[in-house]
């Protein structure tokens, strides 16, 4: 059975369909990239297999469950969601945020027990944010903050773990940090989803890519497969030479400037 599926989902804001009878399915756990130009529906299409948005036409399943006709609860079982952005009005402390995750699995008033603790405290533990649990959120890096965000989509027990861009204005260390937790956690029978604007990061740390344009998936598979000179130039409009990795054996992307036939250099 599929782990999601998508068939033919369209999704406008207002008259302004930015998703167009996107179609896509994927059967085991693995850690998959989203990549593709700026406004091209990354996070529309991430927003709508979380089920924070319906699409108009089409439908999306969950280990073969309509997103749609899921309550909130069982939605938040199956799928963490990590968004762009997240701040908070109050000054949590991370423990505090990361316990958020567990609200799924809780009635109306019913306060955390042991077993919310312990999961909590691995979730915490595994992504190395334990030792500033009683900091506040807003005391953070980038880094620390987003993996604080992680641990709370991890307290939710998930089958699914969907991520917008998490490594974006975040330095080398972090983003390595980050993107070998998320594979990791692929290892462990957790399906990675996450949007990636650095094709290379892609390239080395994603399983399977999804290259979308202009509202749908113009490509999908294996980085070696969608990663490709006329993939790639048609895309995002840019010139590049592709090489080997030497150490992952996967496309590395290099932009290149194309040079005017006409110009003259002095």
């Amino acid at each position: 059975m599929s782990i999601i599926k998508a068939e033919d989902v369209s999704f406008k804001y207002g008259e302004n369909e930015v998703l167009h009878g996107v179609n896509f399915n994927i059967d085991n756990c693995k850690m998959i990239g989203i990549i593709g130009p700026n406004g091209c529906g990354k996070t529309t299409l991430l927003k709508n297999i979380s089920g924070y948005f319906k699409p108009y036409k089409g439908n999306i399943y969950i280990s073969g469950k309509d997103i749609n006709k899921m309550t909130a609860k069982e939605r938040a079982r199956y799928i963490g969601y990590v968004p762009q952005e997240l701040s908070y009005d109050f000054d949590f402390s991370c423990k505090d945020i990361v316990m958020m995750g567990r609200m799924p699995y809780l009635r109306r008033f019913q306060r955390e027990g042991r077993n919310d603790l312990r999961i909590v405290r691995e979730c915490m533990e595994l992504t190395d944010t334990w030792d500033f649990r009683d900091k506040s959120i807003n005391e953070l890096s980038g880094g620390q903050r987003q993996r604080v965000y992680i641990a709370r989509a991890l307290a939710q027990k998930p089958r699914i773990l969907l991520l917008d861009e998490p490594v974006s204005h975040l330095d080398i260390k972090y983003q390595v940090d980050i993107l070998s937790l998320l594979k990791d956690l692929s290892y462990e029978g957790i399906l990675i989803l996450t949007i990636l604007h650095d094709i290379n990061l892609a390239s080395q740390f994603c399983d399977e890519i999804l290259m979308m344009s202009n509202g749908d998936i113009v490509s999908e598979g294996a980085p070696n497969k969608v990663l490709t000179v006329e993939n790639i130039e048609k895309t995002f409009s840019v010139n590049v030479e592709i090489m080997e990795n030497p150490i992952t054996t996967t496309p590395y992307i290099i932009p290149t400037k194309k040079r005017e036939e006409n110009l003259k250099v002095v």
